[in-house]
């Protein structure tokens, strides 16, 4: 039995919530795996009951989880999520981007992984007011975050085993001391791993390419503002945000979240694409049966994907990416694909 803690979040993130628990008791009853999820209080909507947009019982509750499935949040995303990156230490943020049939993308053979740092650079938030109409911000890279995240990186490209390739992307031409600290940081950690084949690239050649030879990355290792830039970008190659599923994962906790916000402007509609939740939910049960050596995570992870592989391939899918599904129609032909799964 697995305790998951679920923030059910703020505009769409009821609605995905709601698919993501429907899609939980499918692979429960297909599976024989055992989840218990607690739903969780945290975003604009806690802000204005509680007064805190993060309550420290939420915090608590999750730190008795295994894990925590998180729907997104609205305008206090920063005072939640990057708050828990911190409070947890969830270091290292990973975001596929692979194409799947039946939805538009630049290239039908796309499956990269970006990882990016995610405790430091730009996003510790100090910045200042130096008068004059002038503001400054400071960036902080460091050596031991920057070597975490390598060794992140290498030990996915080694679980993909696909391409086997590293690419540590930066701009250290231009700022020699951070990003010359990333890059040299990650070329030492390179040295650790013969079998997994390592490049450098500058940022602004790296967005280039992602467009024009998407098929030729497997794993992108970068700093935190370059990583939430690419990933984006990168998730949009592949049909746009409604397909983009990310992890927060430190040494000891994980929390698993679509990359999109709270889409304010359609929620209640109806039309809201659960996918990049349920995605979340694979991500999350391949990194359990990882952690505690459980077979039974892996075949939950497989129904779900492949479940929504096969809809998707037979043009069954949401408006965002070219279908006609409700969000509720699209929940309902999961679950029954995944029952009847043989």
């Amino acid at each position: 039995m697995y305790r998951i803690s679920m923030i059910t979040g703020d505009g769409i993130g009821p609605e995905l919530s709601k698919s993501a628990l429907s899609i939980v008791d499918a692979v429960m009853s297909k599976s024989g795996l055992e989840l218990d999820v607690v739903e969780l209080d945290a975003g604009d909507g806690a802000l204005a009951r509680s007064g805190t947009a993060l309550p420290a019982e939420t915090i608590s509750e999750m730190r008795r989880s295994d894990a925590c499935l998180k729907a997104p949040v609205g305008e206090s995303a920063a005072d939640v999520i990057v708050v828990l990156r911190r409070t947890l230490d969830l270091y290292a943020n990973i975001r596929p981007a692979k194409s799947y049939p039946g939805i538009s993308s630049l290239r039908s053979d796309i499956d990269l992984v970006i990882v990016r740092e995610n405790t430091e650079d730009l996003y510790i938030g100090k910045e200042f007011d130096l008068g004059d109409g002038a503001a400054a911000a400071m960036r902080v890279i460091s050596e031991r975050a920057s070597t975490r995240i390598a060794r992140c990186a290498f030990e996915t490209a080694r679980r993909r085993n696909l391409k086997k390739r590293v690419t540590c992307v930066h701009k250290s031409n231009v700022m020699r001391m951070t990003d010359g600290l990333f890059a040299d940081s990650c070329e030492r950690v390179a040295e650790h791993y013969p079998d997994v084949e390592f490049d450098q690239m500058y940022v602004d050649a790296c967005a280039m390419n992602l467009v024009r030879q998407p098929q030729k990355f497997d794993v992108v290792v970068t700093t935190n503002l370059f990583g939430d830039i690419l990933s984006d970008e990168s998730s949009q190659v592949v049909g746009g945000l409604g397909m983009a599923a990310a992890a927060n994962i430190g040494d000891s906790f994980a929390l698993f979240e679509p990359v999109h916000g709270a889409g304010f402007d359609i929620a209640g509609q109806n039309i809201a694409n659960p996918s990049s939740l349920l995605l979340s939910i694979c991500m999350m049960l391949d990194w359990l049966g990882a952690r505690n050596n459980d077979d039974l995570c892996g075949r939950g992870k497989n129904l779900i994907e492949s479940a929504i592989f096969d809809l998707t391939k037979s043009g069954i899918a949401t408006v965002d990416v070219g279908g006609s599904c409700t969000t509720s129609e699209f929940t309902r032909r999961v679950v029954e694909k995944i029952a009847e799964t043989a």
